[in-house]
């Protein structure tokens, strides 16, 4: 397995522990387990963050085209009403 494909999986496995631990934030009645979680995903975030600059900067990753002006003001007209 080359660098770029595992780089790939690690960032695609930490999204996916992120939603995870969105969702068990937001169902957690114990508020230290709940702040724990959050210290986690927090960690999770940079870290995610730290490797895509690496996987950027190697040409591992390209992200999709840049919204236009247009389609982000659409969108925001969708979601405000």
């Amino acid at each position: 397995m080359d660098e770029k494909v595992m780089v790939n999986d690690i960032l695609a496995g930490v999204k996916s522990d992120l939603t995870a631990y969105q969702t068990a934030i937001t169902e957690c009645e114990n508020i230290g387990l709940r702040q724990t979680l959050q210290q986690i995903r927090n960690s999770d975030e940079s870290f995610q963050y730290e490797l895509f600059k690496v996987a950027m900067t190697k040409g591992y990753y390209k992200p999709a085209a840049k919204a236009t002006t247009t389609e982000v003001d659409d969108v925001k007209n969708q979601v405000q009403g």
